[in-house]
């Protein structure tokens, strides 16, 4: 926006308006009060009279001024500035008849500029409707010519038309950008979740792993197998792994693949003792549904080496036009739970993907289960694949 531009509304779209440019864009109506000034300087009015309309003309300007620079608001400015509007509103409709002069005619249509920038519509538009017909009486009793007298009855209308629209350009614009400021909070702390829950899905899991395998190598340094040194090996690797994913994650690339997850859920149950079984069904999954199953794979085996002292664990997955399907169960203790962060977040993620997710115990073991129901994209997408095939 041009600097112009900013002048004429007051400030831009992406700042607010400030006092020197409300005053600046203002002050440029007041040439015209050149006829009131021009009636002192060519002499038509002299001596007290000269004096006292310039005093008059000096109050009425200091006034509408300092309205000007008020706050934009009068709901928000203090009494003062309300009765301050009141006698420059009593100036405006007083002067032309106590001068008896048509040049200062042109009060009244500062005050409806001042009526459409300050107050909300409807008062706005009452007081340019009463401004208008004060504007008619005046004209009418001081005698002034008809066609000067319709031509400020029209700017009357127009300007206060025009600065009313200017005025709900700047409200807009103040909404646009608290709602922008809004969106950024919002999208920041959705980024602060996103980041702690996948921090904790990453860690959670390869910290599980680390525990696991530390212990194992702890038990074959002390018997003196060579084994040790490969489980030490491991320890590294896993390690590797989690800082390479933790700096993914926090980067916003890191997407999971279910491959990967069933192969890391394969090793870390074996460290922990416990046989996994995968069974599958159906056409491979869709790109969003695949990294959705493998965060549930993550957070569901490393519940079952944390907490279930299980020796079994089944993984049970299936797709097809029904929707998809994933059931994740254990044979360990079972019993009471209460769903920590990894199955909150967990939840939230699926219900992202229009799915629900149940989690269940039992007397003997712990029960998983994640289901998204088909989507028309999805749907489309599946036949496109069998047409294909």
């Amino acid at each position: 926006m041009s600097r112009l531009a900013r002048v004429f509304t007051f400030g831009g779209a992406d700042q607010s308006p400030s006092r020197p440019r409300r005053l600046i864009g203002m002050s440029l109506g007041l040439i015209y009060l050149f006829y009131p000034v021009a009636e002192v300087v060519d002499g038509t009015v002299s001596g007290t009279r000269a004096v006292v309309r310039m005093v008059a003309l000096a109050v009425f300007v200091t006034v509408y001024l300092t309205i000007v620079l008020g706050p934009r608001d009068l709901d928000h400015r203090p009494r003062w500035m309300i009765l301050l509007l009141g006698l420059a509103t009593v100036m405006g409709a007083v002067f032309p008849v106590v001068f008896h002069s048509q040049t200062w005619l042109t009060l009244p249509v500062y005050l409806v500029v001042v009526y459409a920038m300050a107050l909300p519509p409807r008062r706005a538009l009452l007081g340019i409707g009463v401004m208008t017909v004060v504007l008619v009486a005046d004209g009418t009793v001081i005698g002034a010519e008809d066609g000067l007298l319709w031509m400020l009855v029209l700017q009357d209308l127009t300007l206060g038309v025009l600065f009313m629209s200017v005025r709900n350009t700047r409200v807009l614009i103040d909404k646009l950008r608290e709602a922008q400021a809004e969106v950024a909070r919002l999208a920041a702390a959705e980024e602060r979740l996103r980041i702690a829950r996948d921090l904790h899905d990453l860690l959670g899991h390869s910290l599980s792993l680390i525990v696991l395998k530390s212990e194992l190598a702890r038990r074959l340094g002390e018997q003196g197998s060579p084994r040790a040194a490969a489980e030490v090996a491991d320890i590294e690797s896993v390690a590797r792994q989690a800082l390479a994913q933790v700096r993914e994650a926090v980067s916003g690339y890191r997407r999971r693949r279910l491959s990967e997850e069933i192969d890391g859920a394969r090793s870390a149950l074996a460290a922990a003792g416990v046989a996994l079984a995968v069974r599958t069904r159906g056409t491979p999954l869709p790109e969003d549904l695949d990294g959705l199953f493998a965060w549930a794979v993550r957070e569901a085996t490393t519940n079952v080496v944390r907490h279930s002292g299980a020796t079994r664990c089944e993984i049970d997955l299936s797709y097809g036009e029904e929707g998809a399907v994933l059931e994740i169960a254990d044979n360990g203790r079972g019993g009471p739970y209460e769903p920590g962060n990894g199955l909150t977040g967990l939840g939230e993620r699926v219900r992202a993907a229009g799915g629900e997710l149940e989690a269940e115990t039992g007397k003997r073991g712990f029960r998983v289960r994640v289901e998204v129901p088909p989507s028309p994209d999805r749907t489309a997408e599946m036949i496109a694949d069998r047409l294909a095939e």
